[in-house]
């Protein structure tokens, strides 16, 4: 299923872990924007349906769109709503929220699609289909996300005030 909530439980803990140097929304705009392509190709009906953007060299060109866009957004948007803070949030937050959603991504959907190639143009091998099964890696995924909102809940709680 294309643009999936299970890649955001990791968002959560590493955000709820490091709030001010990974950025949540980066995190989930780079997850988003692989998975479009997959949206695409399933509503076309075209295979395969994890293509360029679900390799590492597609993700990198993610990263930097996420970037850019944040980037131009901040410079150009003024008048738009500073809707969860998003004109507040750091470069380097941003680069490494959109860097670990979008290589995270790869990794989970390697784990359970058999039409990954995460090593394109380089390799067709996709070491990591199946190390766990569906059951557990979505799992791990909604445990993550618990954690993250824990952390995210007891940094508020305790946040003086």
């Amino acid at each position: 299923m294309p643009i999936t909530p299970f890649h955001f439980g990791l968002g959560a803990a590493l955000h709820g872990a490091a709030p001010r140097r990974v950025s949540f929304r980066a995190f989930c705009v780079a997850s988003v924007l692989i998975d479009l392509e997959s949206l695409h190709k399933l509503l076309r009906q075209r295979h395969p349906v994890h293509a360029f953007l679900h390799s590492y060299l597609g993700a990198t060109l993610v990263v930097l769109a996420t970037l850019l866009l944040f980037l131009l957004l901040r410079r150009w948007a003024t008048r738009l709503p500073n809707l969860l803070g998003w004109r507040d949030l750091k470069a380097g937050a941003v680069t490494l929220g959109a860097a670990l959603g979008a290589y995270s991504h790869i990794v989970l959907d390697s784990i359970m699609h058999a039409d990954m190639r995460p090593l394109w143009p380089f390799s067709q091998h996709n070491g990591l289909l199946g190390v766990l099964s569906l059951r557990q890696l979505h799992l791990w995924c909604l445990g993550l996300g618990a954690l993250g909102l824990l952390l995210i809940a007891a940094r508020r709680l305790l946040r003086p005030r």
